[in-house]
């Protein structure tokens, strides 16, 4: 890992410098391979203003934050390329994932959900229909084109982001409603 860092309007002492890089080992730990930092600091009147560019072999990474407070410039713009590593860190293991995990086909799940005991005491009433739905991996955007182009109410899906079944449905004012299941 190299380090660069410029300070424009700032002193560099060695406490701005521990503290930066202390806070990016947080963030390089998603990246395996050798990483570049840049970071620029700037004083402006009465803001402090970090600016950290991260280059490594998958692309580059920039953020900026500016606060009263130079360390905490620096902790925002830090929290911010923590979050965009992970989320590119995330896509790259998920496409990974996506293509081996269902290639051995479309899953069924039986549609046999409600049971004469959960409906209470002196109903009557009785399941007439049982259906079988596919389930296909999807991304949102493309169950709600699905659903679009067809005449159902709602679409059963495996988000692919998500890694869970969820489902979107049509609702009376012609938007949509997605019922996604906790834990």
């Amino acid at each position: 890992m190299n380090i660069d860092f410029v300070g424009r309007h700032v002193p560099l002492d060695d406490r701005i410098r521990t503290h930066t890089e202390r806070k990016l080992e947080r963030v390089l730990k998603f990246l395996a391979e050798p990483v570049e930092v840049h970071v620029t600091l700037d004083a402006e009147k009465y803001r402090q203003i970090a600016e950290i560019r991260l280059s490594h072999r998958h692309g580059t990474v920039r953020a900026r934050e500016e606060n009263a407070d130079v360390l905490e410039a620096i902790d925002l713009a830090v929290e911010h390329l923590e979050r965009q590593t992970r989320r590119t860190r995330k896509k790259t293991v998920d496409r990974r994932r996506r293509g081996s995990r269902f290639a051995a086909g479309v899953r069924h799940w039986p549609f046999d959900v409600l049971a004469r005991e959960s409906l209470g005491k002196g109903a009557e009433r009785r399941i007439v229909k049982s259906s079988r739905l596919e389930i296909k991996p999807m991304t949102l955007d493309e169950a709600a084109l699905d659903l679009e182009s067809s005449r159902n109410e709602f679409v059963v899906f495996h988000d692919a982001e998500s890694d869970k079944v969820s489902v979107l449905y049509k609702r009376r004012d012609d938007n949509y409603g997605l019922i996604v299941p906790e834990g």
